[in-house]
């Protein structure tokens, strides 16, 4: 094919710059006025701001100028022309949130709402399992002591862990000698003026204030090796008196105690009378106790029963 003219203003001649050139200009190209520059050339070119949206003809072009500072429809963002907002992605529902068409954005109060109730249920979690623990500390302090307590030195037995009270064992019937059944010793002897002695027919020891004077009491029937509490029973009327006590021939750790309990008046023996105890080991079977006056021992008394109990007790 033999190139050639076509014809002016042809689509494959319409060059926007061949006025620029020498067969442009042969051609007639003219700088452009409204098209490419050549006779009746396709009008595609605008100039900036003549471009209309929405409107027809040159009447509408006085409406495109706007004031300065106010929104102009050529050049306004998409969210600013009608129904802009809906038109964006991610804004749904245009036409039924608040605001007469605006979309709604991210729910920020439902987040914070939920984070807060998160927080909540870790701070609950976290007191349940503390509470749990300490109650079972607690338990375990409980369980800790379970064995049952020693009686006690009245002899009264405690509750045992179970909160059941052990039963008392019975104790064995022990005997009690009178003062004329006693062995004396030294300046000892038996008297019956003094009234108020509970042995047989009133009797008792006196004369025992002058040192190596002495009862001696050998009792057979204990029933097991263990301690025992012995009383004493007598009468004086002068400030505290203290002998010795002796068992199976070793003299017992501290003096006995026989001070005036019943605060009798100085020589009133029958109202004087009263008792003292102590708590020394026996042996099982027979034992040997003796009360004597010592050397340094106060003994101005009466003397007129010796008994035995089992345990340590105080009457």
């Amino acid at each position: 094919m033999t190139p050639g003219s076509n014809g002016a203003s042809t689509p494959e001649d319409d060059d926007p710059f061949g006025y620029l050139y020498a067969d442009g200009q042969a051609n007639g190209a003219q700088p452009p006025s409204g098209g490419y520059g050549y006779p009746n050339s396709v009008n595609r070119v605008r100039a900036v701001g003549t471009r209309q949206y929405g409107q027809q003809g040159p009447a509408a072009q006085g409406q495109q100028q706007g004031t300065y500072g106010q929104p102009n429809a050529n050049y306004a963002a998409p969210e600013m022309l009608p129904g802009g907002s809906s038109q964006l992605p991610g804004n749904r529902g245009g036409h039924g949130g608040r605001g007469g068409g605006r979309g709604r954005g991210p729910n920020t109060k439902g987040l914070l709402i939920g984070a807060v109730a998160v927080v909540a249920a870790v701070v609950v979690g976290i007191g349940v399992a503390m509470v749990g623990g300490d109650d079972e500390d607690d338990k375990g302090e409980n369980q800790a002591d379970s064995t049952p307590t020693q009686s006690s030195p009245t002899g009264e037995s405690s509750p045992s862990a179970g909160g059941e009270e052990e039963e008392e064992e019975e104790a064995a019937e022990l005997p009690t000698i009178d003062a004329k059944a006693l062995r004396l010793g030294g300046t000892a002897a038996l008297a019956q003026d003094v009234a108020g002695a509970q042995s047989d027919g009133g009797v008792y020891v006196t004369n025992l204030n002058n040192p190596g004077s002495s009862v001696t009491w050998t009792v057979d029937g204990i029933p097991k090796d263990g301690t025992y509490t012995v009383f004493v029973r007598y009468s004086t009327t002068d400030d505290p008196q203290s002998m010795t006590l002796t068992v199976n021939g070793k003299e017992f750790g501290s003096k006995l105690n026989m001070d005036n309990f019943a605060r009798a008046k100085d020589g009133d023996f029958a109202k004087g009378w009263t008792q003292t105890f102590a708590w020394p080991t026996l042996n099982k079977g027979t034992n040997t106790l003796s009360v004597s006056c010592a050397d340094g021992d106060k003994c101005n008394v009466l003397l007129d029963q010796l008994s035995l109990k089992e345990g340590q007790v105080k009457k």
